[in-house]
């Protein structure tokens, strides 16, 4: 039997499109593309948490490598509260968040929450489908919007921001997955502020993120951020209001900045 060679290479070459094809839907190349000054790998944030005037906890914010996840490159970003040896014995927290933010999009693939606070525990885990649009969750598969944020990169997503011509009281607007249900995520521009922190004195813009559901802490509150009022938005402060009281994070050390912070 003869093989038309003709019709070899005309069969190679359909399989190489139709491979081609499929190349370029897995690769996401119709993903939005967001200009990212704010923060790169290697950038780590750690924090004094504080309980009234009293030193509570640690917590670190970090970048500590870029993963593939679905053929995209990601940022891994690990966020951990951990309180202090003396605060262990009246409220004991351990908690670690972990994301994983689309390089050139600045949105999530993948979302961890660990939580050990006293005798309260959730552990929740969720895959951002973002091209079939769905949450696949440790609970069931959940329909989701594209670009849908966890609470985390909804954080990072919010450094991107450029608030320079905004007026205090106006709001961005997000959207945010927990559990099973996507939740409107406000954040409202609240003005500008200079502050002194462990790691210095620096001018600020002040937000306020009003989370519905899924925030940093067990219970319900507001919560204010201190942003560097520069491209590279470093969060310096977090106050927490909370059922108990306020909750405090306070800058002490930060290293691998994405460029100099002309704010401080």
């Amino acid at each position: 039997m003869k093989i038309n060679p003709c019709l070899l290479l005309s069969g190679s070459l359909v399989f190489l499109l139709f491979k081609g094809v499929l190349f370029a839907q897995n690769s996401g190349t119709d993903f939005r593309k967001i200009e990212n000054k704010a923060f790169k790998v290697g950038e780590k944030l750690t924090y004094d948490v504080k309980y009234g005037f009293v030193t509570a906890g640690v917590a670190t914010m970090r970048i500590p490598e870029i993963k593939k996840i679905t053929g995209r490159d990601t940022y891994k970003v690990l966020f951990e509260v951990n309180s202090v040896s003396s605060f262990d014995w009246f409220y004991k927290v351990r908690d670690r968040y972990e994301t994983y933010i689309d390089v050139e999009g600045i949105f999530p693939w993948r979302f961890e929450q660990h939580i050990r606070e006293g005798k309260y525990s959730r552990d929740f885990s969720a895959f951002f489908d973002q091209r079939k649009g769905k949450a696949k969750t440790s609970g069931g598969s959940y329909d989701i919007p594209k670009y849908v944020n966890d609470i985390i990169s909804a954080f990072y997503f919010a450094r991107t921001f450029n608030y320079s011509k905004m007026k205090a009281g106006e709001k961005v607007y997000l959207q945010n997955f927990y559990k099973d249900k996507v939740f409107d995520l406000e954040v409202r521009y609240l003005g500008k502020e200079r502050i002194t922190v462990g790691a210095g004195t620096f001018d600020c813009i002040m937000v306020e993120p009003l989370v519905q559901e899924g925030g940093l802490f067990k219970s319900e509150g507001t919560i204010v951020i201190w942003l560097t009022d520069d491209e590279l938005k470093v969060p310096i402060k977090v106050k927490t209001k909370v059922i108990v009281g306020a909750i405090d994070a306070e800058l002490t050390a930060f290293e691998g900045l994405n460029g100099k912070l002309k704010a401080k």
